[in-house]
């Protein structure tokens, strides 16, 4: 099975949020890479959560039993999504920025003054704010350039690698600008100077199939609330990893992986809702596994998405004074995610406009802000994004292409 228009209508008839109006106008959520809508499932698995098993586990009675098999299920489910061996890889916190920096510290730790750390400018600030913090700590932070094509710039790649590199940290996808890097090359270069990959696939998550062990990272990091799930941290930590690194945990917790990072009592209801919502995206595959119908499913979505971000892209570039930002759809690995500046118009003005007509689109530097102070966009306000989502249709892109010309024709 494909996922086409007839599958998209079929999905959207599951989830509520999508029968709301504004001002008369039906909603259009394009704003997926800010955060998804969930589905009917999502929403009945965090109730049940509450009504069935509100309690901690590690109690001897019935209700903290289910909870904790719930948790070991939902650490599966994410498992199964990202390609990850088994669910003892998996590690669950409030978001993922609040993961990255457990993590940076931890691994910091283990790093010496001069030691070296490399990142990128095409970054969100949550897979850089937390590296540079080691700079109190005399660890040297480098960064690898992005070019005005929404690109990293592969010859500064190599130039930033040196003897000292302990840790590369890049994102999988660009939520500003839908660029996908070079992870590949990466990967090689931790494999040769014995480095280690920190990813953070927030973005890539929602539009990709994955494979941990294929890309060959040693952590990875995503957001559950950008594939259809609740507000929650997801943290994969390869086998064996997390168990040798000094994290900050209580000496009443379990000191071995998946616990080792998970600081408090988790949300398990939202947990119950990273399981619905990955048992979610898996029917609209095929397979005799979850595992198989997640990857046939993901496969199929990203094909859907980036056709209809690709429809979108090339109907903007006849409008007047728009510029759109990134890379092109050129058959290379790319978000269905698309940026736009106009002349004479800021974006948030225009975000306003559309958002009156129900058009939900999001503007300004959407925490990458070392991409727009690369890009000289800070001072006009940044950028104008629509991401599509599993749930968008072929009108609800031309709803917003014709507001768009008709901003775009006024005086700014």
């Amino acid at each position: 099975m494909s996922y086409t228009n007839l599958e998209c209508l079929r999905a959207r008839a599951e989830f509520p949020a999508l029968d709301r109006q504004v001002n008369g106008h039906p909603i259009a959520f394009l704003d997926g890479p800010g955060g998804t809508q969930v589905p009917n499932c999502v929403l009945e698995a965090i109730t049940a959560a509450y009504v069935e098993r509100n309690a901690n586990f590690d109690g001897q009675f019935a209700t903290s039993r289910q909870v904790g098999l719930a948790v070991a299920e939902a650490r599966h489910a994410v498992a199964d999504l990202i390609g990850a061996s088994n669910g003892s890889e998996i590690s669950f916190g409030a978001n993922m920025t609040t993961l990255n920096f457990s993590l940076s510290r931890a691994l910091g730790r283990d790093l010496k003054p001069g030691d070296e750390v490399v990142i990128t400018e095409l970054d969100h600030e949550a897979n850089r704010g937390p590296w540079l913090r080691l700079r109190d700590h005399g660890v040297v932070v480098r960064e690898i350039k992005l070019n005005p094509s929404g690109h990293l710039d592969e010859e500064d790649f190599a130039r930033q690698i040196s003897p000292r590199t302990r840790i590369i940290a890049m994102g999988l996808a660009s939520n500003a600008l839908g660029s996908v890097p070079p992870l590949v090359k990466a990967k090689e270069i931790c494999e040769k100077i014995g480095s280690k990959l920190v990813v953070d696939a927030v973005h890539y998550a929602a539009h990709f199939p994955m494979d941990v062990d294929a890309l060959g990272v040693d952590y990875l990091l995503c957001s559950a609330y950008k594939f259809y799930g609740p507000h929650i941290g997801i943290l994969y930590a390869k086998d064996g990893l997390l168990d040798k690194i000094d994290t900050d945990h209580l000496r009443t917790q379990k000191s071995h992986a998946p616990y080792r990072i998970e600081t408090g009592t988790l949300n398990h209801a939202a947990i119950a809702g990273v399981t619905a919502a990955i048992e979610y995206i898996s029917q609209w595959g095929s397979g005799s596994s979850r595992r198989e119908r997640l990857l046939s499913a993901m496969a199929d979505i990203h094909d859907y998405e980036v056709e209809l971000a690709r429809y979108y892209y090339e109907s903007l570039l006849s409008i007047r004074g728009v510029q759109v930002w990134g890379p092109a759809f050129d058959g290379a690995p790319r978000a269905p995610t698309v940026s736009l500046s106009m002349d004479g118009h800021r974006p948030e003005t225009i975000a306003s406009v559309l958002g009156d007509s129900g058009l939900q689109v999001w503007h300004g530097h959407f925490y990458a802000l070392k991409v727009l102070e690369v890009l000289q966009l800070v001072d006009s306000g940044g950028l104008l994004r629509v991401g599509i989502s599993m749930y968008n249709t072929r009108a609800e892109i031309d709803r917003l292409l014709q507001s768009l010309a008709k901003i775009a024709n006024e005086e700014g």
